[in-house]
């Protein structure tokens, strides 16, 4: 195949941002497609194959248009638009940047940052109920608290619930001191820290103590309906199959929810159904109902979560292959059993 050269200009006042600290970005890229890359003048000489060099400028480009908005460009940036470019979809990584969820307290912009994520905040935005699926780290919990914010703050809804299963992370804790309250808080930690980042801390008091925002075990939901509001279930892997049914059944009118979990995560007992599972299975038929399955591909913390997330999908991948293989031996042998008898 033949070598070619491609001259692409980025300006001096971009580049420190789109090459990366000590070119960190840049030498990525050379490695991803296999090019060479010259930098001299605030112009790159980018030397490889056709293809290869096609999509390291297609990179570039889709970086420095994020700079020109004003983003400040991020390792996870870069290996998504190498992904991107991979699949020959460069142009979405721009499209992204468009679609803002709100701000934060200090005015950082939330906006989904991978496709998955694009798909997942439209179906919030289009569907009465979602379910957020994937493994830590795609941003399921606090998309859909940032999607939540804002309709309360469009006054789409008239108050937020986040609920989750009070249940140990493979531990037993044993009895938590102080009142009701403190002994549940530390289940919904993650919960109250999404909320101080985006809506500020004395903000969220304040509607706390109006009753319009709620954060509560899932236990608390029974025998309640929930009318215009903005209903959150996380770590919904950890439900039983009568838990998730009474939690759907709440639902009232002019009311959205959202329901995320990792179905690669349960904490409950060895030998019981997740309520999850059980959800998916009876509502994958309606169309209502939204599932967005976010993949390591979607993970949007430190590049090496995204590893770890995909080196366990695929360790797990070989053991069910390696059970399902034991499975198989075991039932031919006693086919063959009986066969003799």
């Amino acid at each position: 195949m033949s070598v070619i050269e491609e001259l692409i200009e980025i300006p001096a006042v971009h580049e420190q941002n789109v090459f990366g600290q000590f070119d960190g970005y840049v030498k990525k890229i050379e490695k991803a497609f296999h090019v060479t890359i010259i930098e001299r003048d605030s112009r790159l000489k980018i030397i490889g194959n056709e293809t290869a060099c096609k999509r390291a400028v297609a990179v570039f480009n889709n970086l420095f248009e994020l700079s020109k908005r004003g983003n400040v460009i991020t390792e996870q940036n870069v290996d998504y638009a190498i992904s991107l470019s991979m699949e020959d979809k460069g142009e979405a990584l721009v499209e992204l940047d468009g679609d803002l969820v709100c701000r934060t307290i200090q005015g950082k912009p939330i906006k989904p940052k991978t496709l998955g994520q694009k798909q997942y905040v439209d179906a919030i935005r289009d569907k009465m109920i979602v379910f957020g699926l994937g493994p830590a780290g795609t941003g399921k919990t606090y998309l859909a608290m940032a999607m939540a914010i804002n309709a309360f703050r469009a006054d789409e809804v008239s108050r937020i619930i986040l609920t989750r299963p009070a249940i140990e992370a493979g531990e037993k804790l044993g009895f938590l001191p102080g009142d009701l309250q403190s002994k549940v808080d530390p289940y919904l930690r993650p919960l109250y820290d999404a909320l101080y980042q985006i809506m500020g801390a004395e903000n969220f008091m304040n509607n706390m103590e109006k009753g319009l925002i709620e954060v509560a075990p899932l236990a608390y939901m029974r025998g309640r309906t929930l009318d215009n509001a903005f209903i959150i279930l996380d770590e919904a892997q950890n439900t039983t199959p009568a838990q998730m049914k009474m939690f759907l059944t709440r639902i009232g009118f002019g009311s959205k929810v959202v329901v995320t979990g990792d179905l690669t995560q349960k904490d409950l007992p060895v030998d019981a159904v997740s309520g999850l599972d059980v959800a998916l299975k009876v509502l994958n038929s309606v169309e209502e109902i939204g599932i967005c399955k976010l993949t390591n591909q979607d993970v949007v913390r430190h590049p090496l979560v995204q590893k770890i997330v995909k080196a366990y999908e695929e360790y797990e991948e070989k053991e069910n292959h390696k059970k399902n293989m034991r499975k198989d031996g075991t039932g031919r042998r006693m086919q063959n059993d009986r066969n003799k008898r």
